[in-house]
């Protein structure tokens, strides 16, 4: 079977995500891809999510923080953030996502929005609500644990 000619070929863009969740998140990049697709059916119906046919194509993830880089058809960008903006959950791990930026190429995307070293995280002991307890601190952000899951909060809220 000969390939199709370069004017031909289907066209792509490129997504660059990131990921936020809870420390203890599990969040793998099967569960992540049911997600995005059912965000994107749910909110486009099931001829427009097919026809902008998001596709995660490197995938990252661990101690709360992730990246990802989701392929959608030229065309179709808008409908792609939409559709991303609806993922609230993988599984039943509440996730945040925002998009970095969009690219005609995934190097070049990798090279300008993924590129930056992130800041390692940090166990510690801190007082919050009057009392000591354990929590993960990065990026001035810290998730203090507590007997039902993490805690969101800021150094600020801290005693």
């Amino acid at each position: 079977m000969k390939h199709l000619p370069k004017h031909l070929r289907p066209r792509w863009r490129y997504l660059l995500v990131g990921i936020e969740a809870w420390p203890d998140a599990d969040v793998g990049r099967r569960d992540f891809q049911r997600s995005v697709w059912f965000a994107a059916q749910n909110l486009l119906g099931d001829a427009t999510s097919a026809d902008a046919d998001l596709r995660v194509l490197a995938y990252e993830f661990g101690d709360g923080e992730g990246e990802a880089v989701v392929r959608a058809r030229r065309g179709y960008v808008d409908e792609a953030r939409a559709a991303l903006g609806c993922v609230d959950a993988v599984r039943d791990d509440p996730v945040g996502i925002h998009v970095r930026g969009v690219s005609g190429t995934v190097r070049a995307g990798e090279e300008r929005y993924l590129g930056r070293a992130r800041e390692n995280s940090a166990e510690e002991a801190v007082v919050f609500r009057n009392a000591t307890a354990q929590a993960v601190s990065r990026d001035g952000l810290v998730d203090v644990s507590s007997e039902g899951g993490f805690v969101g909060a800021t150094r600020a809220d801290l005693e």
